[in-house]
């Protein structure tokens, strides 16, 4: 899979931009606040349906303007494919494929790329948030399907957690607890399927994660990816100040004791442990009107060197586990794709390393159908992925 051509109208500071990519590494240079990150961040949303710099959608549209459109044609499992999508400042945004209108949420199916930049940062120091986000924009990539169980699992919560805001207010009536108990049902049904695919996506991802880190550090610190799990008792409120193998287990222990094995499992599923964690929290949840257990309280703790990388780790080891992390993502994409690799996004990565560890990245991505990489240095970036380069002045392609 590969990227030939991107149209911007309207979007960020672009009134309206055309531009053309090649196979294999493609780099785009310009000074800070040119547009370099924009053009990258557009193709980002195509293939994730968010930004990896704000959380809002409308920020994305330029000043002044209802709407922006981002337009990619693609090179997809020997197809050309024309891909849109109309982000809108009010409304819903549309999309289409080959001038069909699609439902936005299926445009993950036509175009997969990972993206790096310096804000993946926060996946290793930041908030469980950050972390969830990752694991389940990487399950859509792998499996499409799974957009309509994340979304039919948030709606269910938002659900569940105004029956509980009533019930606080006024008082658990009988038809109430009744209603409730609908809600868990579906709770259970959906979280528990989630968890499963998490869990399995995770054990998936140890092997390319300790090769990546190895190829980005150029050392085998032991990176090590273990789930919490809030029906297993795990609290995202206090697990910062608790010791992380006092609430969390490795996915290997996880799988063997059932959790991720579906919801047909024996006594030990992911079902069996939901439901007995939401009776267990009964009166808690009740107290306090909100869901205290799910896939939505749940994180993923990196361990460097057998200690929580959070909290242990150098600048240097962080961002090289959120490096590692992405580059072990779309191994696993190229693995599972028929269409081929996804697109690699590197966004001003190259100034955060030294030379070394420049000359290894470069050597990590070069196998790979297509890269793009930002930067505002051209010396920066090593020679070898200089070979097609874009410059960017002010919203606009310049020569160079």
């Amino acid at each position: 899979m590969r990227v030939t051509h991107l149209s911007l109208t309207d979007f960020r500071n672009y009134a309206a931009v055309e531009v053309p990519f090649e196979p294999g590494p493609n780099l785009i240079v310009g000074r800070n606040g040119q547009g370099k990150t924009n053009l990258v961040e557009a193709l980002g949303f195509l293939s994730t349906l968010s930004s990896h710099r704000v959380s809002t959608t409308s920020a994305m549209i330029r000043a002044g303007q209802d709407a922006g459109i981002i337009r990619a044609r693609l090179e997809y499992n020997g197809r050309d494919l024309l891909t849109e999508v109309q982000i809108n400042r009010s409304g819903l945004n549309r999309a289409q494929v080959n001038r069909s209108v699609i439902k936005t949420r299926d445009l993950p199916r036509y175009f997969s790329s990972v993206l790096f930049a310096p804000e993946d940062l926060a996946l290793v120091r930041g908030d469980p948030s950050g972390r969830r986000r990752f694991l389940d924009q990487l399950l859509v990539l792998r499996t499409p399907r799974l957009a309509g169980v994340l979304a039919d699992y948030d709606r269910v919560l938002r659900q569940r957690n105004t029956l509980l805001k009533s019930a606080r207010a006024s008082g658990l009536r009988t038809t109430q607890l009744g209603t409730l108990e609908i809600w868990d049902d579906r709770l259970v049904e959906l979280g528990s399927e989630i968890i499963d695919e998490r869990a399995e996506l995770v054990r998936q991802l140890g092997e390319p994660l300790r090769a990546a880190y190895e190829a980005v550090a150029g050392e085998d610190h032991g990176p090590q990816l273990l789930s919490s799990l809030s029906i297993m008792g795990a609290d995202e409120e206090n697990s910062a100040s608790v010791e992380p193998r006092a609430v969390v287990e490795p996915v290997e222990t996880i799988v063997g004791s059932g959790v991720s094995t579906g919801s047909t499992a024996g006594a030990g599923s992911t079902t069996d442990l939901f439901r007995a964690a939401l009776a267990g929290l009964r009166r808690k949840e009740l107290d306090r009107g909100m869901t205290l257990v799910g896939p939505h309280r749940d994180d993923l703790v990196f361990m460097l060197n057998q200690l929580p990388a959070k909290g242990y780790a150098s600048h240097g080891e962080s961002w090289s586990f959120a490096l590692a992390l992405k580059l072990a993502s779309a191994e696993l994409l190229r693995r599972d794709s028929a269409s081929g690799d996804p697109v690699l996004i590197l966004d001003d990565v190259f100034a955060e390393l030294d030379l070394s560890r420049r000359r290894r990245l470069a050597a990590a991505v070069t196998g790979f159908q297509q890269v793009l990489i930002t930067a505002a240095v051209l010396e920066d970036v090593p020679e070898d992925l200089t070979a097609h380069t874009i410059h960017i002045n002010a919203g606009a392609v310049v020569d160079g």
